[in-house]
């Protein structure tokens, strides 16, 4: 069976995972790891046994699909070269920094009929897709996620960096247009926000709290979804589920069992399967945008009441 030749596009944190994982794919061949800085480049391209390059255009007709993980504002200028040269994309989220470069990458993958997949990783978070099963009419939802400050990423804010996340897996389970938006943000430590708090009211009436921050101590990541005589709690990195049930005038506690897996790992295992068997990505561009059209009126309306009250 012919091998899929795969190259990664940035040799961060996130570039090297890639690169591990698709090295360990018995259907993939990794052509090469391609960043701006050579030492870099040349460390990963070495540790997995595959070529660096420092010019991605150098890779445009030796591969059959990339992984981009650069920084945002760099996603839409090497997707669009890869997308033009008819080589599937499996770009990180956010997807672009702008709705436009958006719908031009989604127009581009459509016109020469490749897939363009987006990292949004905690969809294939095995905890979220048992969530998505037992999630029928949520009338609240609360997500937290907090970290500490990174070192990389702050290119944008965290609504971008971390609460896009949790954008794109409500408007997954809600499945319903946001009605109204209330937000708060404070750029604490960079010149972007690093902490958040948004409120959104969909228009079937589900309402969801979202708090991000990367300036906390600790590391949480988690989502509470209230429903009627239902209270489900899923912990992230866990990939723990506890299901509260009210059944008559009595309130059960059952763990949901899921089976732990690696979520970038099952990201890029079905961006490569989708490629061999022509089906549709999981996280498509348009998905993308929806999430990146959410977070970047969440940024407005902080923006907005920041002028205000200066």
């Amino acid at each position: 069976m012919k091998k899929i030749k795969v190259a990664v596009i940035g040799a961060g944190h996130l570039g090297k995972i890639h690169a591990r994982i698709y090295a360990q794919f018995k259907n993939c061949e990794l052509i090469g790891i391609c960043d701006t800085d050579p030492e870099k480049a040349n460390t990963h391209a070495q540790s997995f046994s595959t070529k660096a390059y420092t010019d991605y255009t150098q890779l445009l007709n030796k591969v059959d699909a990339v992984s981009i993980a650069t920084p945002t504002s760099s996603h839409f200028k090497i997707a669009s070269e890869f997308l033009k040269h008819k080589v599937h994309v499996m770009v990180e989220k956010p997807i672009t920094k702008k709705i436009v470069e958006a719908e031009k990458l989604i127009n581009l993958a459509k016109k020469n009929k490749v897939l363009l997949q987006v990292g949004h990783v905690e969809r294939f978070n095995p905890a979220i897709k048992a969530l998505a099963r037992l999630c029928k009419d949520p009338q609240f939802i609360e997500c937290h996620r907090l970290s500490p400050f990174p070192l990389r990423g702050t290119d944008v804010s965290v609504i971008l960096d971390l609460m896009i996340h949790d954008i794109d897996i409500v408007l997954s389970l809600v499945r319903s247009p946001v009605k109204s938006i209330h937000a708060i943000g404070v750029k604490a430590i960079s010149q972007f926000e690093d902490i958040a708090n948004v409120r959104l009211t969909f228009a079937n009436g589900t309402v969801c709290n979202l708090t991000s921050s990367r300036i906390s101590d600790d590391v949480m990541r988690k989502i509470r979804i209230f429903q009627k005589n239902s209270y489900i709690s899923l912990d992230y990195a866990l990939q723990k589920i506890i299901m509260y049930k009210k059944t008559g005038i009595k309130i059960t506690k059952k763990e949901i069992a899921v089976e732990k897996k690696e979520p970038l790992v099952e990201e890029l295992y079905s961006f490569i399967q989708c490629i061999k068997t022509k089906k549709t990505p999981l996280v498509q561009g348009q998905d993308a945008k929806e999430a990146l059209n959410i977070a970047l009126k969440i940024t407005k309306i902080i923006q907005k009441n920041q002028n205000n009250i200066l």
